[in-house]
């Protein structure tokens, strides 16, 4: 097919998504959309689509997914890599609603088949959630007519990518005439990634709004362009805020990455001096209603009071340590052009959508442990760059970097601007990685032999770039690792099948050696304390564990000397420096769990553990599921005395409260700061709720009348009809829901 026109509405799909599209304000195509539909894409074909961010990748799977379902050809996958991104897929696709259609999201509960999402035609999911489904053998699989990968070009993602290529390898081989419309940013061998999903190619560097990329120095912008020059005015004689405000003096937005949080925080505060004054008075009183929201709640750590300081200034900083609501706060009001300066650490640029006028780089080197100060791949700086320009607010976009000499600069402008981003290279052969997906395949039935797995590896990148030698070694080490591990077993056929410690295994979405780990451990153990069964969680690889500082080394050192009967794990041995300094950074993380279960405040915790609350709530959340797939490991492998437990560190973990309190916070709207307060005025269990007035539940503090209406229809009392207020936004003021930062918390790396 080759299309003739760029209007919308001589595309040859449904008239009714034509109209719909044209009701959202859609009428043409850009370039690169133009030459997406020239391909076979609209009639079932695979395509991979390499252009810049806002050149319109989204709209064109989009147009794909909708013809599918309509044709009748299957319902639509979207795979995207972060749960930022899969909620603001899931609210941009609520628009074809009017079209009958429904969209459903999942991003969590791992050990679940989805079984509701079997009803939407849209779905949106993580990769890492695909891929349990895959591993639940979700039935409705086999209605999938289209897959959307977005941000394949993640697969050169160590942590992320095996997961994302495997879930393709997969579903290729569950569904053989499925269409995949894979989405990336222009990388250098895209055509590899076409010839991996046997696609056509649209590659371009097109984008919306011009991009023009340069280098700061001595006051003046050199644009690789060998365009003219822009000077900066030096009012505040450092290079970042002279940079800001220059654009805030015409106007724009700017978005500022730096390496570290600290560095996040610092710029800020540099940058709120100056930005102020940019502000109009009707957006200081937008902006301090803002500020007021992220200090509303009781025990706000000192980093949430001092991002509300720099909110009202128009400065916000953003990084993985603020929690879900915080994050939430900064980006939608930036995209409202309330904030004007964002400071950021890297993991934004792969996070949701937020363009501005300027994008100013100033740190291109990053440190991390045992590898030093090294400067970042040029496929990052290429994605930071990429936010600078707004559609339909900016003519133009500015990446800048900041040099502090002429030899920087020439080393900024060689290696970072004139260059190609990296080749986009397979993390399959990871262990861990390979271990985890060749048990999943075995556990599903997906392969029973030797042949059967070399097949489903045929189907990866990983396969088209790396030596069949090599790959052969790979999963030769990988099965043996299993069948020592007692994951997986063989019969005289050379018959793989899977142990039922390795269909647990699978379907918990652990890794391997964490469920080999938890086995020896619990078999083992005589009785379990909590931070014992803490720790042990914290030694997994699947737990993300805190900094270890010089300062920390010396306490917490004496306390495993001083407690070494309660773990389960024995510490290693001294001449092993960075074993040790794990380990002790492994006790420091079950401190801190232990503490949230303690109801210590959140001001508390971040302050003493140094960590913000967005930390906080990874840690645990990720020690809940661990805690809960120790109790399974405990039931598959027979020591049944551990699960009562671990049952209840779980949902102390999952609602961050003492024994007492674990009836009261069930109930809806009452968190662990509700649910003391009605302990500490003489409710202590449900059945005191029932019989108490509602007048006298409705005194206690941060009750209320609403909330103690609830509170007895959950109990089954008929009350009068009243206003049903929000209780869970009430809540939101005094206390939180740990079930609803587990499905919305993002994770990320900084």
């Amino acid at each position: 097919m080759e299309l003739k026109t760029t209007q919308l509405e001589d595309l040859p799909i449904n008239q009714r998504i034509i109209r719909l599209l044209q009701d959202v304000g859609i009428s043409s195509f850009f370039p690169p959309q133009v030459e997406a539909f020239n391909t076979n894409v609209l009639d079932g074909g695979n395509l991979v689509l390499a252009v810049p961010t806002s050149a319109g990748k989204t709209l064109v799977a989009e147009i794909c997914m909708l013809k599918t379902i309509l044709a009748g050809r299957g319902k639509a996958l979207y795979l995207v890599p972060l749960r930022s991104l899969a909620r603001e897929k899931y609210s941009d696709f609520k628009k074809y609603e009017g079209l009958g259609m429904t969209t459903a999201m999942s991003v969590g509960d791992y050990d679940s088949p989805g079984t509701r999402l079997k009803e939407a035609d849209i779905v949106v999911l993580t990769t890492e959630r695909a891929d349990s489904l895959v591993r639940h053998k979700a039935e409705w699989l086999d209605e999938v007519g289209i897959i959307v990968v977005d941000e394949v070009h993640l697969v050169n993602d160590h942590k992320r990518g095996p997961t994302l290529e495997m879930v393709v390898a997969k579903m290729r081989q569950i569904l053989p005439s499925v269409q995949i419309v894979a989405l990336s940013a222009t990388i250098s061998n895209a055509n590899e990634i076409s010839e991996w999903l046997n696609a056509e190619l649209v590659k371009s560097t097109w984008r919306p709004v011009p991009l023009k990329e340069g280098v700061l120095l001595d006051s003046q912008i050199a644009f690789s362009d060998s365009s003219k020059p822009r000077s900066i005015v030096r009012k505040k004689h450092e290079a970042v805020i002279d940079a800001i405000c220059d654009i805030l003096d015409e106007g724009g937005q700017v978005l500022v990455f730096v390496s570290s949080r600290r560095s996040t925080v610092a710029v800020a505060k540099r940058a709120a001096q100056s930005v102020g004054s940019y502000l109009k008075k009707e957006t200081q009183e937008q902006l301090a209603n803002v500020a007021r929201k992220v200090v509303s709640k009781p025990s706000v750590p000192e980093s949430s009071r001092t991002l509300a300081r720099l909110i009202s200034s128009g400065v916000a900083f953003h990084h993985a340590g603020l929690d879900n609501t915080e994050r939430a706060l900064v980006e939608d009001h930036f995209k409202d052009n309330l904030l004007k300066v964002i400071v950021a650490t890297p993991t934004l640029a792969a996070g949701v959508n937020l363009p501005a006028r300027r994008v100013i780089v100033r740190d291109y080197r990053r440190y991390e442990a045992g590898r030093g100060n090294y400067p970042i791949p040029v496929l990052e700086y290429k994605q930071m760059a990429g936010r600078a320009g707004r559609p339909k607010y900016d003519e133009y976009g500015e990446a800048v970097l900041i040099a502090k000499s002429d030899e920087e600069y020439d080393f900024l402008m060689d290696e970072y601007l004139l260059s190609e981003p990296e080749r986009i290279t397979s993390k399959l052969a990871s262990p861990s990685a390979l271990r985890s997906h060749i048990l999943s395949s075995i556990a599903t039935d997906m392969t029973r032999n030797r042949e059967e797995v070399d097949h489903l590896i045929d189907e990866t990148l990983f396969s088209s770039q790396f030596d069949s030698y090599d790959i052969g070694h790979h999963v030769s080490s990988a099965l043996t690792f299993l069948e020592e591990g007692n994951l997986i077993q063989s019969d005289d056929s050379d018959t793989y099948s899977a142990t039922p410690l390795g269909h647990r295994t699978s379907r918990l979405y652990i890794e391997p050696q964490t469920a080999i780990l938890f086995r020896d451990a619990l078999s083992k153990a005589e009785s379990l304390s909590e931070l014992g069964v803490f720790h042990l969680v914290c030694h997994s690889p699947d737990q993300p564990i805190t900094y270890l500082t010089r300062g920390d080394f010396e306490e917490y050192e004496i306390f495993v000397e001083d407690n070494q009967d309660i773990f389960l794990i024995d510490p290693p041995e001294w001449d092993d420096l960075d074993d040790h300094a794990r380990f002790l950074a492994e006790v420091k993380t079950a401190r801190l769990l232990e503490d949230w279960i303690s109801e210590l405040r959140e001001k508390d915790i971040t302050d003493s553990f140094n960590v913000g609350m967005g930390d906080v709530h990874r840690y645990v959340r990720t020690a809940e599921w661990l805690v809960y797939s120790a109790s399974e490991i405990a039931r598959v492998i027979g020591v049944g005395q551990h699960i009562p437990t671990l049952h209840n560190l779980r949902f102390r973990l999952k609602y961050g409260v003492k024994p007492e309190l674990l009836e009261l916070v069930r109930l809806r709207g009452v968190g662990r700061i509700r649910g003391r307060m009605l302990y500490n005025h003489g409710l202590k269990s449900l059945a005191d709720l029932y019989q108490a007035p509602i007048e006298r539940i409705g005194a206690i503090p941060a009750i209320g009348t609403t909330l103690s209406e609830s509170i007895k229809r959950q109990l089954g009392v008929d009350v009068k009809p009243g206003q049903e207020r929000s209780i869970e936004a009430d809540d939101e003021e005094f206390s939180f829901s740990i079930q609803t930062l587990l499905e919305d918390f993002e994770p990320e790396d900084d």
